[in-house]
């Protein structure tokens, strides 16, 4: 498996290319992301979103019309995708499947896992690929999403650091933003952010 990325606008949004089998999946293209997913992407088959927010699927329209390939959402945020609820101007793009919860998809002979871990949006995930992590803004390298955005959950958020800090297999993670860590390396910070969230609920 082949992963290329790239920073993308004012926010460094990470934009990843994952490669098997000749075939290369989009994630999360975000603003100014167009020109360099058309040098770089070998025969792309979809575009995936991690969640809804505009600087994670800022170029999901450009792509659409320039590569003809489905685009795969999270069901509870495809209304970003067409209501700029932040009011950035984000172009509007369409979600040909609204990937629901916990979903284990295949893609172009690709096996992809969407898992849900909501409270930075209600939709919010993590795609697994090939075993490693596309954590969106759900876990960074020694942080975690804000869970203080409009449609946001601390209580979600607190469920969902929750769970993840109960999975025990070591995933490599490639955040949204920022560089790349492990599963194992988080959860030793992972306390800490969960009394911290805990402290911010009524």
């Amino acid at each position: 498996m082949q992963i290329q990325s790239h920073p993308m606008g004012e926010y460094q949004t990470n934009c990843y290319l994952v490669t098997l089998d000749d075939k290369t999946l989009i994630i999360d293209p975000g603003i100014g992301a167009t020109e360099w997913v058309l040098e770089h992407a070998h025969n792309p088959v979809a575009i995936l979103n991690t969640h809804g927010h505009f600087d994670h699927v800022w170029s999901n329209g450009a792509l659409q019309r320039e590569l003809d390939i489905p685009l795969y959402v999270p069901e509870e945020d495809v209304f970003m995708l067409s209501k700029d609820p932040f009011g950035q101007g984000t172009p509007p793009s369409h979600a040909d499947v609204r990937v629901e919860g916990d979903a284990a998809l295949t893609l172009a002979g690709i096996p992809v896992r969407y898992r849900h871990f909501p409270g930075h949006t209600p939709g919010n995930s993590v795609i697994e690929i090939g075993g490693e992590w596309f954590s969106g803004d759900f876990l960074f390298y020694r942080s975690i999403g804000r869970w203080d955005f409009p449609y946001s959950s601390g209580e979600a958020m607190l469920q969902s650091l929750e769970r993840v800090q109960r999975i025990t297999h070591n995933y490599p993670i490639h955040p949204g933003h920022g560089p790349s860590t492990t599963l194992h390396e988080e959860q030793i910070h992972l306390p800490a952010w969960i009394d911290q969230v805990h402290r911010t609920l009524p």
